[in-house]
């Protein structure tokens, strides 16, 4: 909720004077052949990256930002917003834990992953539903009708609080998905924390039916990403529900020496990519009125996190034999 209050306040404020325009400017040379949309883009990428999944949804609400895209634009854009949300975390994390090479691996790895979701995205869209005409004259207003007329004090103030309400209202949509799904997937991954005493009511503890399952996937497991154990796969399992959750089983995992530093690279691609997809991303096409959009924007996002560790793992091993 924290998050999405303060990124949507703060796209707001720079929507409010003209930053937006500038980034259109500036980065469609960059953004257009690496995603096919529009330079403000990057300011999606920027604030979910620096924030959660949902932020992206407080910038389309503004119709300012939302006139640079097309109707196929904005579901691509969703994708963009989930392939970097929860970023800075992720990273902050995994550099906390001395795993400097395994970090920027994982971010450039996300980064392909992206593309391939944004690319797919735009193009599915495009086939399933008409391009509606941008309204044009939002992209040349200066600031929003109502405050236009007050000090760049009052429009700073009126902009922060207007973006800031509409984070609250993003976070609340994302709340009970969140919850559900994180609490199932790990109630499904671990089982007692000590086999001799049985279930003690401990964190994590549950029913590892996900481990067994990735037992009899232990080939594929390694063939896409190189895992060392079967346990790894609780990273990205819980990803897709929340890569906050999913960070805090690193710990678990490397006290139990189920990991190495290979892992470590794809988990950091994978949950940046995923960020937790799962659970936000329905909500984020319903705001933006794609709903029926929901399954195939999922599946295509879904397929780029893996595409995101397979480039992890063999850029890891690429690195591995050079050095």
């Amino acid at each position: 909720m924290a998050v999405t209050v303060l990124s949507g306040a703060f796209g707001s404020l720079l929507t409010e004077f003209g930053v937006v325009r500038l980034l259109q400017r500036v980065l469609s040379p960059l953004m257009r052949p690496l995603f096919n949309l529009p330079g403000v883009a990057a300011l999606a990428a920027l604030i979910t990256f620096l924030s959660d999944n949902p932020a992206v949804v407080s910038l389309t609400s503004d119709r300012h930002y939302r006139a640079y895209f097309s109707s196929s634009e904005l579901v691509a854009l969703m994708n963009l917003g989930a392939t970097f949300g929860m970023g800075l975390i992720v990273l902050t994390y995994i550099y906390g834990k001395n795993y400097y090479l395994a970090g920027s691996i994982g971010l450039f790895a996300a980064l392909c992953g992206g593309i391939v979701s944004t690319r797919l995205a735009g193009l599915a869209a495009r086939r399933a539903i008409p391009d509606r005409p941008t309204d044009a004259t939002a992209q040349t207003d200066t600031a929003y009708p109502d405050t236009a007329a007050g000090s760049a004090a009052m429009r700073a103030l009126n902009s922060i609080l207007d973006g800031g309400r509409k984070g609250v209202e993003t976070g609340l949509a994302m709340i009970p998905g969140v919850l559900v799904i994180t609490t199932l997937i790990m109630l499904v991954t671990f089982g007692p924390h000590d086999p001799a005493r049985g279930y003690q009511g401990l964190a994590f503890e549950g029913v590892p039916l996900l481990t067994a399952l990735a037992k009899h996937c232990g080939w594929l497991l390694r063939l896409l990403f190189g895992f060392s154990h079967p346990e790894a796969v609780a990273f990205p399992v819980t990803s897709l529900g929340s890569v906050a959750g999913a960070l805090s089983m690193i710990p678990t995992l490397a006290a139990r020496g189920s990991i190495t530093e290979n892992d470590v690279a794809v988990f950091s691609a994978i949950g940046i990519c995923w960020s937790g997809f799962v659970s936000t991303h329905p909500s984020m096409l319903d705001a933006i009125g794609c709903r029926n959009l929901t399954v195939t924007s999922m599946s295509i996002h879904f397929f780029a996190g893996i595409a995101a560790g397979v480039v992890a793992h063999y850029t890891y091993f690429v690195i591995s034999l050079i050095t």
